[in-house]
């Protein structure tokens, strides 16, 4: 019996890390050391309160101003990956975030640290919509929720020590932060200059009655499914936007340290690194949009359970509960863009669909410094409960018509496959057969 539970679990590890493109593990390797020092966003309430002393509706104002750069990021991210191509779109935006990270630390004026985190929020979000293509584009349709998971695997591996690391980091200067996440950003860029092609195969089609040259975003905001998509997604992050709003907050105000709280926040990088490869086997047989809905509730009563807590075990089994929902969340949702977005609109439909996230990040910070200010952290709590569960009901009833679409595109894709191509019999056997 021994052997053969061993055998089953070699089979396993060797299905879940083969079968991709070299290319996409020196991607892989990027994200990982860049978020290594993923320092300045977790932390970046907890700075301004503690640190520079400022009350926590202007720590709620200054990252909302982050998340209002990564908007801006999503939209011209988005176009730039689809128009000048994905490698030259990340190496750009990661040599100014290392310049912008290292500025923003110097700075102790406060319109310039409102400035300067606008300016961040820019660059270092726009890369996201060309890792999104650069993947899409490496990974067929079949792997890439693997490919997905990898990648929000090897962040989270780099989010787990980050966390931890952080907290005792911030403790000696809270500059060590900054400069450790602009040097780990530009070993990032190093490696995608050495290692990653461009993976564009094709320019966009010019639309000569289009202003913008079919260049924008018209199509993708005409795809009504892929908007609903896009609209449950910001729901859901506005869940995951509380553990660098409310949660440290709140910590804070508990008499709780910084150490607490980046121990508590290290407990989901280390869930998703020790759970992301066996859960998303788990769910890999059942329809995305059912794998969403479960996600979906798991966040919202994860995060409403936290008005319970009133010790560190309690905070760390509610962190539990949540970070479930997010493993299986996050690649599912980025596999569906992919599937849903043509070849030469991959950046604009990565751009939307991160824009979800970024007006997310954009919106929660001012409203749940502003409710937490007047109403108290429970009333957040509760909030994301019922966040949690509008947003699986959206997903249940989007299930058919997406489901309709995917498997409309796998019988297109699949008559292509078996076509007649004039080779001989031979040739094209294993083609038919494959899979």
């Amino acid at each position: 019996m021994s052997n053969k539970v061993l055998a089953a679990a070699r089979k396993a590890v060797a299905e879940s890390f083969t079968g991709l493109p070299a290319a996409f593990w020196w991607l892989w390797a990027a994200t990982l050391v860049n978020r290594l020092a993923g320092f300045v966003a977790t932390f970046l309430a907890l700075y301004l309160t503690q640190d520079m002393g400022h009350s926590a509706s202007f720590a709620g104002l200054v990252v909302s101003l982050y998340g209002g750069g990564a908007a801006v990021a999503s939209l011209v991210g988005g176009v730039l990956t689809d128009r000048i191509g994905r490698r030259p779109t990340i190496l750009v935006a990661q040599l100014l975030t290392a310049g912008s990270i290292v500025a923003l630390g110097l700075t102790e004026q406060a319109v310039l640290i409102a400035v300067l985190a606008l300016v961040v929020g820019v660059v270092s979000h726009a890369s996201r919509p060309a890792i999104g293509a650069v993947i899409a584009d490496l990974v067929p349709s079949e792997d890439r929720s693997k490919a997905y998971s990898l990648n929000f695997w090897a962040a989270n591996i780099g989010f787990g020590v980050s966390a931890a690391a952080a907290g005792i980091l911030a403790r000696q200067s809270y500059f060590l932060l900054f400069v450790c996440e602009a040097l780990a950003t530009l070993c990032c860029a190093v490696l995608v200059f050495l290692k990653v092609p461009e993976t564009r195969t094709q320019a966009p089609p010019v639309d000569v009655d289009a202003p913008d040259g079919g260049a924008g975003f018209g199509m993708v905001l005409k795809d009504r499914p892929f908007m609903c998509l896009a609209g449950l997604a910001f729901l859901v992050v506005t869940l995951f936007q509380q553990a660098a709003t409310t949660l440290p907050i709140t910590m804070g105000q508990e008499g709780r340290s910084s150490a607490d709280y980046g121990l508590i926040l290290s407990l989901n990088g280390l869930l998703v690194v020790i759970l992301q490869i066996p859960l998303s086997r788990a769910v890999r047989d059942r329809t995305p949009l059912q794998v969403l809905t479960v996600a979906a509730l798991l966040c919202g009563y994860g995060f409403g359970l936290t008005a319970l807590a009133d010790s560190l075990a309690l905070y760390a089994a509610t962190v539990a509960v949540w970070t479930l929902g997010e493993i299986i969340f996050t690649p599912i949702g980025m596999r569906l863009v992919a599937d849903l977005s043509p070849e030469h609109a991959r950046g604009r439909y990565q751009g939307a669909y991160n824009l979800a996230w970024a007006s997310a990040a954009l919106a929660t910070p001012v409203m749940s410094g502003f409710v937490l200010d007047r109403l108290g952290a429970n009333a957040i709590w509760a909030g994301c409960a019922v966040i949690g569960t509008a947003a699986a009901c959206g997903y249940a009833l989007l299930t058919r018509t997406i489901g309709a679409r995917l498997a409309a595109a796998e019988n297109t894709a699949a008559q292509e496959e078996t076509a007649p191509t004039g080779r001989d019999d031979e040739e094209t056997a294993p083609a038919d057969t494959a899979g």
